[in-house]
């Protein structure tokens, strides 16, 4: 049996307060394309399906128009909600997509009964397991010791009822321990939300949302396949793909990835304006792409976003790296300030934020506003 599996696909997302929709609208096509090539017999979404608990209007439009294009292909589709998500919107109307080879995770009720496909190697059990947190455990299970996310799994598990003898897959969204993570993800202070790995030893596969970056954790078959697209600088070297499970006989797990290639790349520029702004430097680069601008100009260029997007339109963040913003001087650091004045107190905290002295000229001015300053208040 072949499986594709995606995850965090976050349709809705803002950037920057750049709208991705359309983007995703893209990447989404280009999944279409390598499902009619790759002709799977079912399709996970490990979650995070929405960017939000409350999705615009448009949102839901292109996640329906995801999942009747799947349906049409006569595919199952399993679908968990992730921590993104708000699990009783998403599982609404659960029954009657069912009819269409779409299922949904319902909320956590303390029971995941499998939902069973069989091939010429018997029974797979796919086994959805929404996004949950040790509240949602303790509430189903009181008596039992659950004081961490780890915890919380276990004991979920434990009360799958698994068939060890028949090839059992877990979709699941959680952070497991040893994962490598992005800063366009949520993270607990300290890693509190962190799963072990070796809760999943009785599972042939578990498919796993919540990780930007695609990756196996622990043993090849413990996944995340990662999002789609690129959803923050710190991802900018990210390789996003697909991965394609292809399920034999218990014990035969074979797996590979497809590339996903965005409409528009994310990248970061570093150099002064007049460097990213010569012609020789952008011609023939793919100047459309999300850009990061981080000028090293010493001094402030006027109006500079605005001016260098006629070269570079999708710039998602503008930044400087010089001396000034190196310097995390404050003004605690200037000594004896009570026997200085205040152009003085001013001049030694402009030279330690910027590592040069003042000109004359500006030097002049602070002093002339100053003493315009004592005027008014006298």
């Amino acid at each position: 049996m072949r499986i594709i599996h995606l995850s965090d696909l976050h349709i809705g997302k803002r950037v920057n307060e750049y709208p991705m929709l359309e983007e995703q609208e893209y990447i989404l096509l280009k999944i279409l394309n390598i499902i009619d090539e790759e002709k799977p017999d079912a399709v996970i979404i490990a979650g995070d399906v929405y960017d939000k608990t409350l999705p615009s209007a448009e949102a839901v439009l292109l996640l329906d128009k995801f999942l009747t294009a799947l349906s049409s292909r006569g595919l199952k589709v399993f679908i968990i909600s992730g921590n993104h998500d708000s699990a009783e919107r998403l599982s609404f109307g659960s029954g009657i997509m069912q009819r269409g080879g779409i299922y949904l995770s319902p909320v956590y009720s303390g029971e995941v009964e499998p939902i069973t496909l069989s091939d010429e190697f018997g029974t797979l059990n796919f086994y959805l397991l929404p996004f949950i947190k040790p509240v949602h455990v303790r509430s189903r299970f009181p008596d039992e010791t659950i004081e961490s996310y780890s915890d919380a799994v276990k004991i979920a598990i434990a009360n799958m009822n698994i068939n060890a003898a028949e090839r059992n897959i877990l979709i699941t969204h959680q952070f497991v321990t040893g994962a490598s993570r992005s800063e366009s993800e949520e993270i607990s202070v300290g890693g509190s939300d962190n799963v072990d790995t070796s809760l999943f030893d009785a599972f042939d596969y578990v498919a796993l949302g919540h990780i930007h970056g695609p990756q196996s954790v622990g043993r090849e078959t413990v996944r995340y396949c990662g999002t789609p697209l690129k959803y923050s600088f710190s991802e900018k070297s990210h390789k996003k793909s697909l991965t394609v499970i292809d399920m034999g006989e218990k014990g035969d797990i074979d797996l590979h990835t497809i590339p996903l290639i965005p409409k528009h790349d994310w990248r970061e520029l570093k150099g002064s304006y007049d460097e990213l702004t010569l012609k020789a430097n952008y011609e023939g680069t793919a100047t459309d792409d999300f850009i990061r601008i981080v000028l090293t100009d010493e001094d402030d260029v006027p109006d500079a976003l605005s001016r260098l997007r006629l070269i570079y339109p999708n710039i998602m963040q503008l930044v400087y790296d010089n001396k000034r913003t190196r310097s995390r001087a404050v003004i605690d650091n200037i000594e004896n300030p009570e026997q200085k004045s205040e152009s003085e107190i001013f001049a030694e905290f402009y030279t330690d934020q910027n590592g040069k002295e003042m000109s004359e000229e500006q030097m002049s001015f602070v002093c002339d506003l100053f003493e315009k300053l004592k005027e008014e208040k006298a």
